[in-house]
């Protein structure tokens, strides 16, 4: 099938890879092929014939992105900006994002290079803003689609409405409940394939998914297998994952590298949706100083280390981080690992340069690097097309105003452990939930991750500044959660607090947000469990009692034992509320108003002790 473009391919085969033993692969090809400036520069390429041409030799452009999560138009506030070092030293803040201008990007990155692969590391749904996730998410495989993405892993998000509503994803058809959302229209999914090597049917064992892909033009091929992190199910709706099994990452992706090296296949890419920490938030920071990545940390770390040296490269997500390094493989060997940040602000141009003879990367000749998804270029028409037409869909929806504000006031912006917003949520959640018909709540509790955005007081669009859109609102709590509200003891919830910087979270900690009335303190000199300090956690100035039961409102992710907090799915006598977005809504209706509208909460709830 090489040399065919994506309609044919996905009319004639669906452009799918067979589990192993299924007994066919289906080989892709590309349209566009074509990588950036300065690909096919490498000394060692040149010296050999290679680059661009038909010598031994041959620069292949991996173009890369992550954890898009249906941000198709621009990011506003914190989520819509990367930081850059400048030579001096200082840092600036540069606007990025929106897929009008990716696609911009892209192709013109992909300008001048025959041979180009696009490939992403997961998260490309789910999470996502009212304009996709309205439509459960048909709009951002649109976009991907004519993205020409030719590949991508799964990530957590991907599984926010279960194994069904993937493959819907991933082969098409139209809603089974919301139906066709564009008259006389069936959509008809993924161009590319979804990988998910490492997730598995608990009846069959069978792979979900496809498990790897083989990229080929004119006799070089590129295998590509596809991973989520084996923790999804800690941090994904009990319902989202249920009849799967999630495998660990390194044994997964050694397994289908031994299997793609029987076909023939030595260039090898994993895509890997878990990710790292960099030292530094700027996207043009060197990692590797002073040594092959001594300046990340984080599980792709071991990942990285332990994957087997047949793999050339590792793409990788989650952590919404922005980094280009070489950590060293199992062999010693530096080896390229990368993650481009998140809500599509920055792109990865990966220069793998292809010996014809072996069949296999030469290490020493990639080079690669990050570029931001700056919004200074021509935006590309066909995805402006899509998202007004979109946009008009949702309009009636969007443009409802819920509330006002003040002035910003940050969650995913934020980088302090009680985020402003989420002290704003949990209120609300305790407001709604609060009445005894409602569940009769003496606290709130909120996940940070479940905060998708800041809620930006000079939004973009006609609603004038203040107000707080259903848009706005939705962009923020998307996953529509619905609120339980159970009897937890003393003890189980300082438990909980305790799980926030010990177990599963010891290392990447996961500060909750709380309602007003509820303090303690956090004492980040200690370790572990240790942090919160016995005898601070107080309800209203009083210590809580370990043998006294609470009423505790929260998401029923969280009521499920989500992020590793075991200690919360110790609740009973359960009451089931609204939604987490109804009660959010509900809160800004009746707490604010033009003339009043709500401060930026003071966040002075958790004592911190640094």
């Amino acid at each position: 099938m090489a040399g065919t473009s994506r309609d044919q391919r996905k009319k004639k085969t669906g452009r799918r890879v067979l589990a192993a033993g299924a007994g066919l692969v289906t080989v892709g090809a590309l349209v566009a092929a074509m990588p950036s400036a300065g690909a096919g520069s490498d000394p060692y390429a040149a010296k050999h014939g290679g680059g661009q041409g038909w010598g031994r030799m041959v620069d292949v452009q991996l173009l890369s992105f992550n954890d898009l999560h249906g941000t198709l138009e621009p990011p506003a506030g914190s989520s819509g900006q990367v930081t850059r070092t400048k030579e001096d030293g200082t840092t600036e803040k540069i606007d990025a994002g929106g897929v009008e201008y990716l696609a911009t990007h892209l192709r013109e990155a992909r300008q001048g290079n025959r041979y180009s692969v696009t490939a992403a590391a997961g998260d490309l749904i789910g999470g996502s803003p009212l304009l996709s996730g309205l439509f459960h998410d048909e709009p951002t495989i649109g976009a991907l689609n004519k993205l020409d993405l030719d590949v991508t892993s799964v990530g957590n998000h991907e599984f926010d409405e279960g194994a069904v509503e993937l493959a819907r994803m991933q082969n098409g058809g139209c809603h089974p409940t919301a139906g066709c959302f564009v008259k006389g229209k069936k959509f008809k999914g993924a161009d590319f394939p979804y990988l998910a090597a490492n997730v598995t049917k608990e009846k069959t064992g069978k792979p979900l998914l496809d498990p790897y892909f083989i990229w080929e033009k004119n006799g070089v091929r590129i295998g590509f297998i596809g991973v989520t992190l084996e923790g999804t199910p800690n941090i994904v709706t009990a319902e989202g994952v249920k009849g799967l099994k999630f495998g660990d990452e390194v044994e997964t992706i050694n397994k289908y590298t031994k299997i793609l090296e029987r076909k023939g296949v030595k260039s090898i890419v994993a895509l890997v949706h878990e990710g790292g920490a960099p030292a530094s938030a700027s996207y043009n920071y060197n990692c590797d100083s002073p040594g092959p990545g001594d300046g990340i940390s984080g599980p792709i770390t071991e990942i990285a280390k332990n994957v087997s040296p047949q793999v050339d490269a590792l793409v990788t997500g989650h952590t919404h981080q922005a980094y280009v390094c070489t950590v060293p493989d199992p062999a010693g060997k530096p080896r390229l690992v990368t993650s481009a940040s998140s809500f599509g602000k920055l792109y990865t141009d990966t220069t793998l340069t292809y010996d014809r003879a072996t069949k296999d990367i030469v290490r020493t000749a990639v080079a690669s690097a990050n570029h931001v998804v700056s919004r200074d270029v021509p935006k590309a028409t066909d995805l402006t097309k899509l998202i007004t037409d979109w946009q008009t869909l949702a309009a009636p929806v969007a443009n409802r105003p819920q509330g006002y504000i003040a002035a910003d006031i940050n969650g995913r912006g934020s980088t302090a452990y009680e985020k402003p917003l989420g002290d704003l949520i949990a209120d609300a959640q305790l407001e709604g939930l609060a009445p005894a018909d409602k569940g009769g709540a003496q606290i709130a509790l909120m996940n940070p991750g479940g905060i998708r955005a800041d809620l930006v007081h000079k939004a973009s669009g006609a609603e004038g500044d203040g107000v707080v859109t259903y848009g706005e609102s939705f962009t923020v709590q998307p996953f529509t959660n619905m609120m339980n509200v159970v009897d937890l003891t003393g003890a189980n919830l300082i438990n909980a607090l305790k799980q926030q910087v010990s177990g599963s979270n010891l290392n990447s900690v996961k500060i909750l947000q709380i309602s007003k009335g509820l303090t303690y303190t956090l004492d980040m000199t200690k370790t572990g469990a240790d942090r919160v300090v016995d005898g601070t956690v107080r309800l209203n100035g009083e210590a809580i009692d370990p043998s006294k039961t609470y009423r505790v409102a929260m998401n029923e992710f969280l009521a499920g034992g989500g992020d590793g907090f075991a200690a919360l799915a110790t609740g009973t006598n359960k009451l089931v509320g609204a939604s987490d977005l109804d009660v959010f809504n509900a809160y800004l209706a009746t707490k604010s108003s033009a003339a009043n509208p709500l401060p930026v909460p003071a966040a002075d709830r958790i004592t911190v002790v640094k």
